[in-house]
Formats: structure tokens, C-alpha cells, sequence
């Protein structure tokens, strides 16, 4: 559920208009509903209340510094994966003790950096990593807090682009060769200190079956640790998956209430009914590292109509948004609904591509989709945007970054301003 619905015939973010904020900010713009975010994040905490557990979240997913302080607030921890997310972890009031370092790529810089700040812990994507660690801490006199990542070659059956539990894909080390890495660590590399276990095997999974076979596979090598070193906590990955068709109607209890077992995607409430049972004899703490899940549904991107082109072929309404602004669609086919600000008044719809102002074939929203009709200068909301919309937009075309607002009740406030021009090419000589 979510905090965007229709009012008077506007489409609102919790209290506030919409149309009010597009007008008075402009297009594009991104909104963020802060009580779908907090809603969302309680929800996540008590479906786990049966075992020890932190939520980490996937900064990732959306940086801004206010969501973070607003995760932060509700006593979240943090999943990061460069040394600028620790950054702006720490100036949005998180904790590094609080923090683990996941990617495959870590830099000498950001492993000092987070050493010296006090991360909680490294997620090792590979052997060689956790040489380069060791090395690293006995050069600064510290140990190193690390987990490694187990690859369990389960196929969380999601878009390849974000799958990353299988043997063929960059993450992690192999499901075999776990005991002996972590012999090998313990004996042989004195800077390191190896405080658990961690996996993740996709992102966008709306069924329970994946995550049940990742578990109870890898159950038996948490208890093999656990017999053989002090490991502390497993973190399970996140990887939630999230409504992006009929989003909008997703957003009201009554659309959940009146769809049967089989045609839910997958609630948190089984989530953790399916994974609380199979975790809580364990007796680690357990982490969570959503992202998606927390701020996905959050999240909408406003734009404005600014021509309508008919052809032989196709019907194109060009928007003032465009690839830059949000690239999933174009990046991996990502679905968002579109809906008009102002309520249609009828249910016709006209078979259209929304599509923007980038110089690419790609810039497209959607194509031969059949939406309710609207008209140059009129703005539409890409629903479902909150999550690797902002996080992944770029200044290609030497198009300024929209600006970010964050709704909370009835209050609206800008957390992110517009981009000028001038600020495009600061830095630059």
C-alpha cells in the first residue's frame, strides 16, 4: 500500500496535491511520500519480530539525504556499497557501526575510510577481496569486520539485469568453497575478523519460493560456521519485489482485500511467516538489506505533456521527462504505470508511446500502451518511482537533474533543488 490517490479529482501524495506541486515547482520533479516510506519499514520490522534482526537499508535504491534520515529515525541500518554512500550515511545521522560495505569493487580509499569510521561490516564478494582487506587493516593496525558472500546458485527467476544468486553471476563466492575460505581466513589472515554470513540472490522477487530454497540451503553452512567460528549474525539479502502493474490501485486496502491468494504478489506478512520459522533456531541476529521494497511504491516522477506527434504507425506523446531523469524502462524494460494528474472522467483510453526529449531511440516510458488519454500541457505521474529513479539519473544530454520533494501529511518540502545550468558545468575547466 501506498500514500498516492485520487481526491476531488486530483491525484494526491498523502494530503497534498499534486497538480499544486508540479505548478509550483515544475516538471520533472519527483515526489516522495515519507509516510508510505515509515509504513512500509514497520511493517518489514514486525513481519521479523520472531527472530533478532536488523533492517539494512539498500541506500542504492534512492540516496536523498532526507529518506535517509528518515530511515535512520525509524532505526534502520544501512546497506551501502561505495565509500560515498557511507558518506552520506553518516551526514543524514546514521552509523557506521550500523553500516555494511557490499560490492565487488572496493577501493583502498573506501576501505580505509570505512575502517576508520567503524563499519560494522565488510560483505567479501571474492577470495582475493579478502587478501586485499587484510592487507589493508594491518597496514592500519586495525581488524577488519567481514562476512562473506555466499553464492547458493538459486535462480530468483527476476530479470537478468538484477539477478545475482547464480553461479554465472559476478557476485560472491561459490557455495562450496565456503568452509575452507573461512578455515583459511581464520588461521592464515590476522587483520581479519570474521563476523558473518551474507547472501543475496536477486532483487524484485514477487514469489516466496526462491527465498524459501535459498534459506534452507544455506542453512546447513550457517550451522557449519557457526560450529567453527564466533559468527555473529547471517544476513539473507533483500529483494522484495514490489507492485509496478496497477500500482495505483494497489495503494488501497480494499484492492488487496479483493484479490485472491493467487493473485497477490508476494506481502511482507508471508514473507516473514515463510522465513521467521526457518531462522529463529539459528540463534544470530538476522539482516535485511531492502530497498526496493522500502521506497519503490514511495515514489512517483511528475512530468508534463509537451507535444502530441501522430504518424502512420504510432500516436507520441513527448514529455518534458526523459531516459535521464528515470532509465529503467529503457535500461531494462522496467514497467511504471502512467496515470494523469487530473482524474479522466471516462474509462477510454487511446493506445499511445510516451516517449521524451533525449537524442535515443530508447527514451521511451512506454510503447503501445493503452492510457487514458491527456494533452499538451497537461502532467502525468509515473508511479512506482522511488526506487533507481533519482539514484540512477545522469546529465546526459546536458539535461539538469529534476528537483526532489518530500510530502509528509500535509506538509511538502523541497529535500533536493533543481539543477541550473550553471551548476551542469561546475568543476569543469
Amino acid at each position: 500500500m501506498h500514500g498516492f490517490s485520487y481526491k476531488k479529482g486530483s491525484l494526491h501524495c498523502d494530503e497534498v496535491d499534486l497538480n499544486e506541486l508540479a505548478a509550483t515547482h515544475g516538471t520533472p520533479l519527483y515526489v516522495y511520500s515519507g509516510g508510505t516510506i515509515i509504513d512500509h519499514f514497520q511493517r518489514l520490522d514486525q513481519a521479523l519480530s520472531g527472530v533478532p534482526h536488523e533492517i539494512a537499508y539498500a541506500v542504492k535504491a534512492n540516496s536523498n539525504l532526507s529518506v535517509l534520515r528518515l530511515l535512520a529515525a525509524q532505526g534502520a541500518g544501512f546497506d551501502i556499497v561505495s565509500g560515498g554512500e557511507l558518506f552520506r550515511v553518516l551526514k543524514a545521522g546514521g552509523e557506521a557501526a550500523h553500516c555494511t560495505f557490499a560490492g565487488v569493487g572496493k577501493t583502498r580509499a573506501e576501505i580505509t575510510y570505512a575502517l576508520q569510521q567503524g563499519i560494522y561490516s565488510f560483505n567479501v564478494e571474492s577470495e582475493e577481496e579478502l587478501l586485499y582487506l587484510n592487507q589493508v587493516a594491518g597496514e592500519l593496525g586495525l581488524r577488519a569486520p567481514a562476512a562473506v558472500r555466499v553464492n547458493p546458485n538459486v535462480d530468483a527467476k527476476t530479470h537478468k539485469y538484477i539477478s545475482t544468486g547464480k553461479s554465472e553471476n559476478k557476485f560472491g563466492v561459490d557455495f562450496e568453497a565456503i568452509p575452507e575460505l573461512y578455515a583459511r581466513a581464520a588461521a592464515d589472515l590476522p587483520h581479519i575478523q570474521l563476523r558473518g554470513l551474507q547472501m543475496h540472490i536477486g532483487s524484485q522477487l514477487t514469489s516466496i519460493d526462491p527465498f524459501i530454497e535459498a534459506v534452507e540451503k544455506v542453512v546447513p553452512l550457517v550451522r557449519h560456521l557457526q560450529q567453527h567460528h564466533a559468527i555473529e549474525f547471517w544476513s539473507i539479502g533483500g529483494g522484495i519485489g514490489i507492485v509496478y502493474q496497477n500500482s495505483l490501485e494497489s495503494g488501497s486496502a480494499e484492492w488487496w482485500q479483493s484479490r485472491s491468494a493467487s493473485e497477490l504478489p508476494l506481502t511482507i506478512e508471508r514473507y516473514g511467516k515463510e522465513l521467521v520459522p526457518r531462522l529463529k533456531d539459528l540463534g544470530l541476529k538476522i539482516l535485511l538489506e531492502p530497498g526496493r521494497y522500502l521506497v519503490g511504491n514511495a515514489g512517483v516522477l511528475l512530468t508534463r505533456c509537451l507535444y502530441e506527434k501522430k504518424g502512420l504507425a504510432k500516436t507520441f506523446k513527448i514529455v518534458d521527462a526523459g531516459m535521464n531523469d528515470l532509465i529503467r524502462p529503457a535500461l531494462y524494460e522496467g514497467h511504471h504505470e502512467i496515470v494523469p494528474l487530473t482524474q479522466p472522467a471516462t474509462a477510454a483510453r487511446v493506445v499511445v508511446d510516451v516517449v521524451g526529449p533525449i537524442c535515443e531511440s530508447g527514451d521511451f516510458f512506454c510503447q503501445d500502451r493503452a492510457l487514458p488519454d491527456f494533452h499538451p500541457g497537461e502532467c502525468v505521474a509515473l508511479m512506482s518511482a522511488g526506487a533507481y529513479g533519482f539514484a540512477m539519473a545522469s546529465n546526459y544530454n546536458s539535461r539538469p537533474l529534476p528537483a526532489e520533494v518530500l510530502v509528509e501529511g500535509a506538509a511538502a518540502r523541497v529535500i533536493r533543488r533543481r539543477q541550473t545550468l550553471e551548476d551542469l558545468i561546475e568543476g569543469e575547466a
